[in-house]
């Protein structure tokens, strides 16, 4: 049986006839009295008495009834909610961020909340080198990492630039300086984050070019960690921008600028290629555009094309 005979069951048996039901539908009787032939074989049971002219129901039509209008129903509900999804009055958006490139989705969840507050939003905590993972298991529906994806897979908006930044507490010697070489920073003391990243090989690699000594004293697990340990006056730390923002405008840190490490760090956002976005994906699409247009660099709205799609586009 499918719904469509179902609605024509309960309409004969509400309208107690196959005429009065035919009007109701707007279809002829000889089609109403074949669908509900056709639902009787499809069921085995009789379902109308047919000695009886006011579409008086059997005791297998009865126990119908009562499933047809809760299956109609559930239809109904049913519709009812995709079309709540279609106007973002429901629905959950599922991200992966790590501790770093979450900051970045705070003022974009903001606006996301202002325009859309009946979608609900989780952040799930994850090492960037695993949220395209996630991604290809449907944990998450989109990402921010801090390097290029398989791009045969992902579709990568380039969303935020950010800079690596040399700080150190406000007492300290070099923060009265507006610029330093590499080479002044051999003998210091670094905070180092002990999370394997590209950011961290490449800062040990510019420093064996430089021959500078870069000495780790003291690894530690996060980010909010380094800052508040360099913050009360133990040694100093190399860190993405994007995490001392607060603390260089409020004067626990102070920004001091290294000629060698100027390094720029692109972060992206992050989806399936070849998968639909979700209603309330691409709403938040059009937040963080609209966010980028508004607030300008370093925020940003970029599309990364692939390495085929440009070659398809190159003239031979």
């Amino acid at each position: 049986m499918d719904l469509s005979q179902l609605e024509t069951f309960l309409a004969v048996a509400e309208e107690h006839g196959f005429s009065r039901a035919a009007v109701r539908l707007n279809r002829s009787q000889p089609a109403v009295s074949q669908v509900i032939r056709k639902l009787e074989d499809d069921i085995g049971e009789v379902l109308f008495e047919r000695a009886s002219r006011d579409g008086s129901l059997t005791a297998a039509g009865e126990l119908l009834r009562e499933y047809a209008k809760k299956l109609l129903s559930l239809r109904k509900e049913a519709s009812s909610a995709l079309e709540e999804l279609r106007a973002l009055e429901r629905g959950r958006l599922h991200l992966a961020a790590n501790e770093y490139t979450c900051l970045y989705l705070l003022p974009i969840l903001d606006e996301f909340r202002r325009q859309c507050p009946q979608v609900g939003v989780t952040v799930h905590r994850s090492l960037a080198s695993r949220i395209p993972e996630e991604l290809m298991q449907r944990t998450v529906e989109m990402g921010i990492i801090s390097f290029r994806p398989r791009e045969e897979e992902f579709r990568s908006i380039s969303v935020y630039a950010d800079e690596l930044t040399f700080v150190v507490n406000p007492r300290h010697p070099l923060a009265r300086r507006k610029r330093v070489s590499i080479r002044d920073l051999g003998k210091e003391n670094f905070i180092a984050h002990n999370v394997p990243s590209p950011l961290r090989k490449q800062v040990i690699e510019a420093f064996a070019l430089h021959k500078t000594p870069l000495n780790m004293g003291v690894e530690l697990p996060s980010l909010e960690a380094i800052k508040r340990f360099v913050a009360m006056g133990n040694g100093v730390a190399l860190v993405p921008g994007l995490t001392v923002q607060r603390e260089i405008e409020q004067g626990e840190l102070v920004r001091v600028p290294v000629t060698e490490l100027q390094f720029e760090r692109l972060l992206r956002l992050i989806h399936r290629k070849n998968s639909s976005l979700s209603h309330a994906a691409v709403a938040f699409l059009k937040v963080v555009r609209t966010v980028a247009a508004r607030k300008g660099a370093p925020f940003r709205y970029q599309l990364e094309r692939s390495t085929s799609e440009i070659t398809q586009e190159s003239p031979r």
